[in-house]
């Protein structure tokens, strides 16, 4: 396990500050119980759902939450990208125009026959 994933687990609350395994149980439980802490009870049967505001807020925090975790390319690695695509995208375009000459010459050449 990797120090990632483990501090992920850590916040979840499925591993101790010591990396050990907690005995709150598994991390969706340690969830639940977080959140009826915190007074959020996100499965609860209250029979009203939520108005558009809380539910639209609510959709950009997670948004933003899992936005968060994306692992952002770094400059130079953006222009290398670039870079590889400009030159696939030339190569590529040169590949088709000369297939499409040499077939054009082919047909022009069988039908003056």
């Amino acid at each position: 396990m990797n120090r990632q994933t483990k501090r992920m687990m850590q916040r979840q609350g499925a591993l101790g500050p010591d990396g050990e395994p907690t005995a709150g149980g598994t991390a969706a439980q340690r969830r639940q119980q977080v959140a009826a802490q915190r007074g959020h009870r996100p499965n609860a049967p209250t029979g009203e759902r939520p108005s558009i505001r809380v539910r639209t807020v609510e959709y950009v925090r997670e948004v933003r939450s899992e936005l968060q975790k994306v692992a952002w390319p770094g400059r130079t690695e953006v222009a290398n990208y670039t870079v590889v695509v400009t030159i696939t995208i030339i190569l590529v375009t040169l590949l088709v125009f000369g297939l499409d000459y040499v077939f054009a010459k082919g047909i022009f050449y069988l039908f003056q026959k």
